[in-house]
């Protein structure tokens, strides 16, 4: 492949000087910068989705009830419940 970059003469000029000043050509100065960079990026096949904790997937529903509040509705559900 082949990637045309446009870059300013101060930029280009620079880039020369580097390449000359580490003893390469610009091209191989800038595969080198290239392979960095790819060495840093996540793999492409790699990529599956995150995880998710039981917490995540229940955030939508809102805050738990507490304690008193299921004890409080525990109580009206059972309060006209048949007794022996």
């Amino acid at each position: 492949m082949t990637i045309t970059l446009p870059l300013q003469p101060q930029e280009e000029a620079k880039l020369i000087a580097l390449a000359q000043a580490k003893g390469l050509s610009t091209d191989a100065l800038v595969r080198e910068a290239l392979d960095r960079i790819l060495a840093e990026a996540p793999d492409a096949g790699s990529t599956k989705e995150p995880t998710r904790s039981m917490r995540g997937i229940l955030a939508k529903y809102g805050q738990a009830p507490s304690a008193e509040e299921i004890d409080q509705s525990r109580a009206e559900m059972l309060a006209n419940f048949a007794r022996d």
